[in-house]
């Protein structure tokens, strides 16, 4: 992997708007997909499925049967997306918060149309094995619900709209409401394996971590305690929009379905605990890789200074019997009768071996050298 795809970018807050434009202005992303509009009418016992062209032939849609979900995704032409929200009496401030996508999770009520942010994570595709967020804005009317993604490929709906097509469980007998929870609770059921994903990596990792494996180990810590980041930054605003949700009357949300919110609530926070754990894993396992870093230099530094302090005394009586002092200074010559002794040269040798074998015998029972 290259440096350049190995470390994340700050995330950054685009507003297509000027700055003191007039609130509800809609101005779109160039470079977002344009919109696929695609529509499931469901009642008791019946699905139909279908992709639509406009949203004059989404509207007409909705009351056929007694719920239609119509999901737009793509956010690449904001006359489209104008026209939802003239047909279906969407605020203008939503319409805003719906193409500007970095919004955190949120809950707002427009008169009768409730007005949700969410963010779904997503893990791989064009950017390695990182994860990310993409917002998902859902309006829930009286039996119609608009949701609203940024079209990267694929989603977290695929169950939701499998039970659509199966016709089994309660959902096709209850209200737009059911299906908001069943959508909310798909976004934050995925964040489950994404962060399993993150478990597995951050227990390769501490296998890793005292190994000499260079920089490799802190750049891949440096990744996965960015992501959980970002994923804290999504996850964070979402137990609030829970909270709201769950506990608030709101006359779009049955008190049946209010208890399947608590239940979304309590995944929230099993969540934002997770995440939590695996921060602080992350950050001890950097402290304990700078401690093995250090650890590592203090026993090289060790092994140096033992050698060296073992050639000090070496180093010195060789310094003063290797300089000459055999010759003579005007008529007297420098007094140094062990240069003419005959066992000088071997006394030397035994004094450097002493000082050697005293020196490592010293070592060794200060556990120095030698001992684990």
């Amino acid at each position: 992997m290259s440096r350049k795809h190995r470390h994340r970018r700050a995330p950054k807050v685009v507003r297509r708007t000027e700055p003191g434009s007039p609130p509800g202005v809609v101005v779109s992303d160039p470079s977002q997909p344009q919109p696929t509009i695609t529509a499931i009418g469901y009642g008791a016992g019946e699905a139909v499925e279908m992709r639509i062209g406009s949203p004059a032939e989404a509207r007409a849609l909705v009351g056929r049967r007694p719920v239609t979900w119509i999901n737009i995704d793509g956010l690449g032409d904001a006359r489209t997306i104008e026209q939802f929200g003239e047909l279906f009496g969407l605020h203008r401030l939503a319409l805003e918060d719906t193409v500007n996508v970095h919004q955190r999770s949120k809950v707002e009520t427009y008169g009768e149309i409730l007005f949700v942010v969410l963010r779904m994570v997503f893990c791989g595709g064009n950017g390695g094995d990182r994860c990310g967020t993409e917002q998902v804005t859902l309006f829930i009317g009286p039996n119609w619900l608009l949701s609203f993604q940024e079209g990267r490929p694929g989603d977290s709906f695929d169950r939701v709209r499998g039970r659509l097509r199966e016709g089994s469980g309660k959902m096709q007998t209850l209200g737009s409401d059911y299906l908001a929870y069943a959508l909310i609770d798909a976004v934050i059921d995925n964040y489950y394996p994404v962060l399993e994903v993150y478990a597995e990596r951050l227990d390769e990792l501490e296998e890793m971590l005292m190994e000499p494996t260079g920089r490799r180990v802190m750049d891949k810590l440096h990744e996965v305690k960015a992501d959980l980041l970002v994923l804290r930054r999504a996850i964070w605003p979402l137990r609030d929009a829970m909270a709201f949700l769950a506990r608030e009357d709101n006359p779009r949300i049955t008190e049946n379905t209010r208890l399947y919110l608590r239940d979304c609530y309590d995944h929230v926070v099993q969540v934002v605990e997770l995440i939590e754990t695996y921060r602080e894993l992350t950050a001890d396992l950097r402290d304990l890789y700078m401690s093995s870093i250090s650890n590592r230099i203090n026993e090289t530094m060790r092994v140096l200074t033992i050698f060296s302090t073992f050639f000090i005394p070496l180093t010195f009586i060789v310094g003063i019997y290797g300089m000459n002092f055999d010759w003579e200074n005007g008529t007297k010559p420098l007094n140094m009768p062990e240069l003419h002794w005959r066992y000088g040269y071997p006394m030397v040798w035994a004094s450097m071996l002493a000082s050697a074998v005293t020196m490592l015998v010293y070592f060794y029972r200060r556990g120095w050298i030698l001992r684990g």
